[in-house]
């Protein structure tokens, strides 16, 4: 890329991060704690940013698994490979997805190597999923490289004040 449009992308995305004061207001529900709506305002406009970013993370990491993987694969995928076994019906409640959005992507999953399905010993209408050696480690690998851009960016915080934003994080998931 060259160094002038580097340099616009580098100020777009450094824009984006940045809340005017005032500005997240005009657009949030007033209370008479003013301070506090531009607070949690500026807070769901970075929530949106991180949002963003993480589609481009999830596309980007799905073709780094595979080229024709789609980011809901990738997603599905991840959490196959965090459980080691489990089934569609899990996985649609835990990424809250139709079960036929999963039964889609787990035959690609399938197709591509990266899933290997057998009957449920339990219960034979039941599949279990299990990723295969390689899905473990390209997932592997980009978890890896997730935590290094972590690491990077949030390098000068203390564990207590992660393990807080990590509960707060959890809390906001919840809400």
């Amino acid at each position: 890329m060259p160094r002038r449009a580097e340099s616009r992308v580098r100020r777009r995305a450094t824009s984006a991060r940045r809340v005017p004061r005032g500005a997240a207001s005009s657009m949030s529900v007033m209370t008479a704690d003013r301070a506090l709506d531009e607070a949690i305002a500026a807070v769901e406009q970075q929530f949106s940013h991180m949002f963003n970013r993480a589609r481009v993370a999830w596309k980007q990491a799905a073709e780094q698994i595979h080229p024709d993987l789609q980011p809901a694969g990738y997603k599905i995928l991840s959490l196959i490979v965090r459980h080691g076994t489990t089934n569609a019906h899990v996985l649609a409640e835990q990424l809250e997805m139709d079960k036929s959005v999963i039964s889609r992507q787990v035959r690609t999953l399938e197709e591509f190597g990266l899933v290997e399905s057998r009957p449920d010993a339990k219960d034979g209408r039941l599949r279990v999923l299990a990723p295969t050696a390689t899905a473990i480690e390209r997932v592997q690998a980009v978890r890896v490289q997730n935590q290094n851009r972590f690491r990077t960016a949030l390098e000068g915080r203390s564990a207590e004040e992660l393990l807080a934003f990590a509960e707060l994080l959890g809390e906001l998931a919840e809400a």
